[in-house]
């Protein structure tokens, strides 16, 4: 009788569960890029049209009229989020591409930071430009 062979198994990393946060990001980014879509526009009016034909058979009552109030309110507040977060992460990636072109920039030219130059505010580096302050 032969003994099988128990050579140890292979233990696979283990995956860290995806955070909240990041599902946020998902999600966030996905019905943002649908609710710019034709068929995002789409569904919205046909929901109007709907609604607005409807209206007849229900005599134009105040309860015909809240479902409609009460559906783009919640609609609206729900996207203010996920548009302002999808704002944002759009804003992170800008960001990292600048400071990427900027340090490139920078080392190709041979350029040192001007450490009172990052002291100051957008505004305060317009007037300077206005002025002629700054130097090239």
């Amino acid at each position: 009788m032969s003994v099988p062979n128990l050579s140890p198994l292979k233990v696979l990393p283990r995956r860290r569960p995806v955070s909240l946060e990041a599902r946020f990001q998902h999600l966030s980014r996905r019905i943002a890029d649908f609710s710019g879509s034709a068929t995002a526009f789409t569904v919205a009016l046909l929901t109007l049209v709907v609604w607005a034909i409807t209206g007849p058979l229900f005599r134009f009552s105040d309860a015909w009229q809240l479902v409609i109030n009460t559906g783009t309110t919640i609609v609206t507040f729900l996207m203010v989020f996920l548009i302002q977060n999808a704002q944002n992460e759009d804003t992170r990636e800008l960001h990292a591409k600048l400071d990427a072109v900027l340090q490139e920039l920078r080392a190709e030219r041979n350029m040192i930071h001007d450490a009172e130059l990052l002291q100051l505010t957008p505004d305060e580096i317009l007037e300077e430009v206005r002025l002629g302050e700054l130097e090239d």
